[in-house]
């Protein structure tokens, strides 16, 4: 049940991200297309981008963390890759720009619905 509820906090972060992002714009049906996106996410959060954490810890400790943005950013990317890719809709991200506000508006607002739902890590 929990995935389910993280799942849509993130769909719901990404909706905003593709209403508010001019750089994120859906492949398909938006419904769809977001829901894709969002379980993309799920999985790159869950196995790239801790492995990305871990290589680029020596560069994130000499930045104080502001890395951890990039981190973001490329995990988005390679989630709008994937989606777009194996399950042929998605959400398409223009550029790294993109995918950096993109990323944070995402962070944000799935961290809000996420509160409000009562989910906890």
């Amino acid at each position: 049940m929990k995935f389910f509820a993280t799942w849509l906090a993130t769909a719901v972060g990404a909706a905003v991200a593709v209403a508010i992002v001019p750089g994120m714009v859906p492949m398909g049906d938006q419904l769809p297309s977001i829901l894709i996106f969002a379980l993309s996410i799920a999985l790159v959060n869950a196995s790239i981008r801790p492995i990305m954490q871990v290589v680029s810890l020596p560069i994130t400790i000499l930045t104080l963390g502001i890395f951890c943005l990039v981190i973001n950013a490329l995990a988005l990317n390679i989630a709008s890759w994937l989606s777009l890719n194996l399950f042929h809709m998605g959400v398409y991200v223009v550029d790294f720009w993109a995918a950096l506000w993109g990323s944070i508006i995402i962070s944000i607002v799935s961290s809000i619905v996420a509160g409000i739902m009562g989910v906890e890590d």
